[in-house]
This record gives structure tokens, C-alpha cells and sequence, in this order.
């Protein structure tokens, strides 16, 4: 016969989720709350006069052409970001996992760019692509191509995607070595008796198994694309030239904070939270399925 167990009442669990509830309702939910109030305001840039105006707020953000083209470049930029860190990575991590001698002083190499914050990321880069001084620009320029990011949008967008993907790759490069280490070898080693190549072995056995990593890889680089790309931005191109680089988390800071458009600034930061959550629920219930665990 079964004994049921009985635990006397305690407030030991609470006293033990407390800090991070806490954490979550002075970081996260009185922040949004407070952008979501804010958003349906008009105020002055001195906070002398305010007016409650509902919607008009996100309903003048769609009638803008500049926010709609900022949309666009977010899109762009988060798949080019993602696409590039997580390709390149994984590349790295198929290597490291071959490697046998100097194993850990290749692998720490590889991690250490993660440890850089994004903003002396972006000064790096900026530094060796400057039209003048960069030596990466140098060496362009003595291809035959001329490269000045602060005149042309385009390469001021090759720029910041390839900033923020280098930035990237040693996390993406982390999860995926781990992933790789944890296949059985005996599975590898039974394809390669049966003829299959390193190339083979690792489209049709070792990506398969680590789809779970790379879905939830996508899911995170989505939203550091979104979000932890501000300083990479500001450190290279300011948004410029011509807005070239502007996406959606920098435009609510140059609206807030630089136009002192409060209204619209903390309306765009409501859409950009909606957006990552809609998109985060988007992934897990419709691509998920398609991944293998």
C-alpha cells in the first residue's frame, strides 16, 4: 500500500523564486507596461504638456515612409545575419570537431570574439575598413575596388552585417561544437566503413542530429539581429548614410532620443517587441515540426 506524502507549508519556495520574479517585473513588465502607456501619448519634448491620442501614434508610423523602409532593412538584415553567422560557424565547428592536436587552443581562439563588446566590435571594424586608414580598404582599392562606407548605403550595409555575424560566430560556434561532440562516433564511424565521405557523413548524419541547435540558434540570432546590433550600428555608420543602416532598434533611438519624438519612439518599441514575440511563436509552432530531435 502506497503512503502518501504530506509537506507542511513553508515559504521557503517563494523566498526562492522571489528575486527572479522580481527581476522580471522591474526589467520586463514595468518597462513594457510603461512603453505601452507612453505610446499613446503626445508629449513635448520637455514633458510640460501632455495629450492622450489612443492610436494616432502607430497610425502615423505606417503612413511613414522611412519607418516602412526600415522594416524592410530589418528584415534584410536579421536573415543576412543569421544566414552568414550561423553558415560560417558551423563551418568552423565542423572543423574544430576534426581537430586532434592544439584542440583547445583552437577552439578558445574561436570564443574569445564573443567576449568583445559590440561596440569595440564595431570600432574594429570600422578601423579596417576606413576609406582612408583601414588596411582592408587599402587592400580593395588595390583590387581595383573602391570602398567608402560613409558615402554608399550598400557597402555600409555589408559593413554592419559583417560586424555583427563576426560577432556572432563564437556563440553560434559553441553551441554547434557541442552538438557535434555529442553524436556517438560509432554512428560516424559506420557510415565511413560503408564508403560515405566527410562531405556525405555530414549532410546526411551529423546536420540532421544537430537541427535542434540550429533552430534554436535561428531563434536567437533572430532576436540579437533585432536587439544587440545597436551598438555595432551606432559604433560604424550612425544609421547612415542616408539611413541606409537604419533598422528598427536604431530609429527608436534616433526618434526618442535625438528627435525627442517620445510618443513615437517608445510606439515603435511596442511593434518591436510585438514583432519578436510573433515571430519567436511563429518558429516554434510552424518550424519546429520540421526539425529532427
Amino acid at each position: 500500500m502506497l503512503k502518501r506524502v504530506h509537506f507542511p507549508p513553508s515559504v521557503l519556495p517563494y523566498l526562492l523564486v522571489a528575486p527572479q520574479i522580481i527581476i522580471t517585473l522591474v526589467f520586463f513588465i514595468w518597462p513594457a507596461s510603461q512603453a505601452l502607456w507612453q505610446s499613446m501619448l503626445v508629449e513635448d519634448a520637455f514633458g510640460l504638456s501632455t495629450e492622450f491620442v489612443w492610436f494616432e501614434n502607430f497610425q502615423a508610423l505606417f503612413r511613414d515612409d522611412q519607418y516602412i523602409g526600415a522594416f524592410k532593412r530589418t528584415a534584410f538584415f536579421s536573415l543576412a545575419v543569421a544566414f552568414v553567422s550561423m553558415s560560417f560557424s558551423l563551418v568552423l565547428a565542423g572543423f574544430a570537431d576534426r581537430v586532434v592536436r592544439g584542440a583547445i587552443v583552437y577552439r578558445t581562439l574561436l570564443i574569445w570574439p564573443y567576449a568583445i563588446a559590440p561596440v569595440l566590435a564595431g570600432a574594429l571594424w570600422v578601423f579596417m575598413f576606413n576609406p582612408t586608414l583601414g588596411i582592408l580598404a587599402y587592400g580593395l582599392e588595390m583590387l581595383g575596388y573602391e570602398w567608402n562606407h560613409q558615402l554608399r548605403g550598400g557597402q555600409a550595409m555589408a559593413l554592419v552585417i559583417m560586424a555583427a555575424s563576426w560577432k556572432q560566430v563564437a556563440y553560434n560556434f559553441l553551441f554547434y561544437l557541442a552538438a557535434m561532440q555529442a553524436i556517438p562516433r560509432s554512428v560516424i564511424e559506420a557510415a565511413a566503413i560503408d564508403g560515405a565521405g566527410p562531405i556525405r557523413r555530414f549532410w546526411t548524419i551529423i546536420f540532421p542530429l544537430i537541427s535542434p541547435t540550429t533552430f534554436f540558434l535561428l531563434v536567437i540570432n533572430a532576436v540579437y539581429a533585432f536587439f544587440d546590433t545597436f551598438g555595432i550600428i551606432h559604433a560604424v555608420t550612425q544609421g547612415g548614410p542616408a539611413n541606409a543602416t537604419t533598422i528598427l532598434v536604431y530609429k527608436v533611438y534616433n526618434d526618442g532620443f535625438v528627435g525627442l519624438d517620445l510618443g513615437g519612439s517608445a510606439a515603435q518599441s511596442v511593434i518591436l517587441m510585438i514583432l519578436v514575440i510573433a515571430m519567436t511563436v511563429l518558429q516554434f509552432r510552424y518550424i519546429e515540426r520540421k526539425v529532427e530531435y
